[in-house]
Order: structure tokens, then sequence, then C-alpha cells
């Protein structure tokens, strides 16, 4: 018997998402100690937890009792940060999890998911995994969206559903204003909002206009912020006339127990959270103006946590983007590449510690540039 025959079709033929990988692994790849890694290649928050979040799992007493499938705590937490009411909040194993569910709670095969690429990857992952019609409308070169392109994309194409905007978007970290928001907020398509990378910008989150938009999705993370990526933390801000029915689906025990403690006692310590977002930002400024000395980099502005680099192509030191990426991993910099329309010829470096901008900008000065 051939089982594989009866994996569904589009999954068969459909490509996998591609991850980053952890420390150990790299290492081992690279042959060289975590302390000699500089791992700017995820936009993860070098600084880690709040202290009082690594606190609250040491002292946690409740690590082989289930989560609370209400999340109550969690949620109570969230809405007190953000000013939106609890009932509005669902929680998930990072926004990745929040992602799926709103894929399968709104497409049926066929249904249209839209997409405004480059952006992050996941959106078209997701459209694979349930099946839709994948539309994509290209950002502008200068990373912006084309509101009157995804107007007619809209309405033009069948069945639309879901439209995915990336706000900072990833990977250059453009932002999108209020007047272009409510434009597509006007379409007949759920308007699902992420906001990973919002806490880095000078826009204020839209998470209170759930609250007047009934096609309106914001999602968010503890991954960035509260340097909680390994823990998997997210969450989702909802209209209540769809968030009734992604409680039927969602799985019950997520996020798990030491994810949401940590999570709690991390917004409990708003000034730490301040001072971290304060120190990336300080090193957003000082790393992009480093890269700009150098000819051949042009930094793109960002409201984000790292920066995209177009490297023009060369003949000495390096030949484009994709060799300064393997040059900076030769010398223990992870960066990174996109192998794909729109970034081949730019590298995202996540912004690290002042430190490691010093092994950056030393190691681009040694490729003769």
């Amino acid at each position: 018997m051939n089982v594989e025959k009866l994996i569904a079709p589009h999954l068969r033929s459909m490509s996998p998402y591609t991850p980053i990988v952890p420390f150990d692994v790299l290492s081992k790849r690279l042959g060289l100690t975590r302390d000699e890694i500089v791992k700017l290649d995820a936009n993860e928050n070098p600084y880690g937890p709040s202290p009082r979040a690594l606190a609250a799992i040491a002292a946690a007493d409740t690590l082989h009792i289930y989560p609370d499938p209400a999340q109550a705590a969690l949620r109570e937490a969230i809405a007190a940060f953000i000013g939106v009411p609890a009932e509005h909040i669902l929680c998930g194993s990072g926004a990745d999890e929040l992602i799926d569910i709103i894929g399968r709670a709104f497409i049926e095969p066929g249904d249209a998911v839209f997409d405004l690429p480059p952006t992050f990857g996941m959106y078209r992952f997701e459209a694979d995994v349930v099946n839709a019609q994948y539309v994509g409308v290209p950002r502008r070169s200068d990373f912006s969206i084309d509101v009157d392109a995804i107007s007619m994309a809209v309405n033009n194409t069948a069945r639309p559903k879901l439209l995915f905007v990336t706000n900072p978007n990833n990977p250059d970290g453009s932002s999108v204003q209020d007047e272009d928001i409510k434009h597509l907020l006007d379409l007949p398509v759920v308007v699902v909002l992420d906001e990973a990378y919002i806490d880095f910008s000078t826009q204020p989150s839209r998470a209170d206009w759930v609250q007047r938009y009934d096609n309106l999705i914001v999602l968010r993370t503890f991954s960035k912020l509260a340097g909680l990526a390994g823990l998997r933390v997210g969450y989702g801000v909802f209209p209540l006339n769809v968030i009734k029915h992604l409680w039927k689906i969602k799985q019950p025990y997520t996020p798990n127990v030491a994810g949401s403690i940590a999570a709690i006692a991390a917004l409990s310590d708003p000034e730490y959270l301040r001072d971290v977002v304060g120190k990336l930002i300080a090193e957003r400024s000082r790393l992009g103006e480093g890269l700009s000395q150098f000819e051949c980099v042009r930094v793109c502005p960002s409201d984000a946590n790292f920066l995209l680099c177009r490297i023009a192509e060369r003949m000495t030191g390096f030949r484009n983007a994709k060799g300064l990426k393997q040059a900076f991993e030769q010398r223990g910099i992870l960066v990174r590449y996109f192998d794909r329309a729109g970034l081949r010829d730019c590298i995202r470096i996540s912004v690290g510690r002042p430190e490691d901008t010093d092994r950056v900008l030393s190691a681009i000065q040694s490729l003769d540039v």
C-alpha cells in the first residue's frame, strides 16, 4: 500500500517553511562555541527576559498541571497592558498558532488569502496548509504597500477572505499609515494586522481598533518585546463575533504554563521592557549609521528591531549579498539572506547589543568594502 497517496494532494506538493536553527545546531555546524557566535538572523531580543520572568519560572510549582484553558490570568494581564477588554483576547503558542487558527476558521479550499510580499513567510505557508487560493500583491520598491493594487486584487478575485499586513513589515521594517489601514478595512476581507514589531516603532498599536472594526484582527507576540521567543507566547485581539468561533477550534492547553507565567511576570516589569526597547532603538540607529558609511551598503529605514540592507555587487571582498552573508558566517556572525524575488540583493541584520554591532562593523571593514 502506498500510504503517501492518502496524504492530501495539496500537502504532497507544498514546500515546507524554512525556520532558523538554534545555537546548538549552529555551534556544531560552524565549529564555534556559543560565545563565539553573534546570532543576528532571527530578530530575537538579545537581552532576554525580565529578571522577574526568570524568577517566576524558577519559582513555579504548577509545571506538572495542565494550563488554564481559559487563559484567565494571562488575558487579564494583557488586557491591562494594551487597554483592551480581556474578552477580545486569545493567546496561543506564539502568534504562529493564531495565524493557523485564523486560517482554519475562515478558509475553505479555494478561498483567497492576500499577502503583500516581500513579507513574513508564515502567511504564504498557512495559505498552502489550508489549501487557499494565494494572491500576492507586491510592495513597491521602497516596500510601501500599494493600496490601489490591493483593492483591485481583492475586488477582482473570487471568494476573498483574509488579507495579512505586517506592521512594521518583516523583513524591511517599514510601517503602514492609519489612512492606508482604514482603506484596507473598507475592503470585503478580514484584515489581519501583525504587530510583532510594533513596540520598536513610533506608531501606536491599533489593537483598540478591533472594538470599532469587525473585520480587523491584531496579532502581538512576547518573542520580541519580552525576550520569550523560546517559550512561544503570542496573542490576538479579535472582534467578539469572531473570537467566539476561534475558541471552538483552538487547542485547549496553549500557551504552556511556563510561558504564561513568564509573560505575566514580564508585563509586571514595564521598566525593564522600556529599558530594553530603548537600548535596541539606540543600537538600531548606531548600526544603521555605521553600515551607511560603506559605499556598497544601503540601509532601509526601519521601525523594527532589525535593518534590511541592499548590497551592491562588487568584484572585491565579496561578490553580492549572499556572498556577504557567507563571509559574515565564516566570522561567526549570523545574518539573514532571502533567496527570493525582491530580496536577493539584501541581507537582514537583527539589532543586537553594542558589542554585536562592533563585531558586525569590524567584520565588514575587514572585507575590503
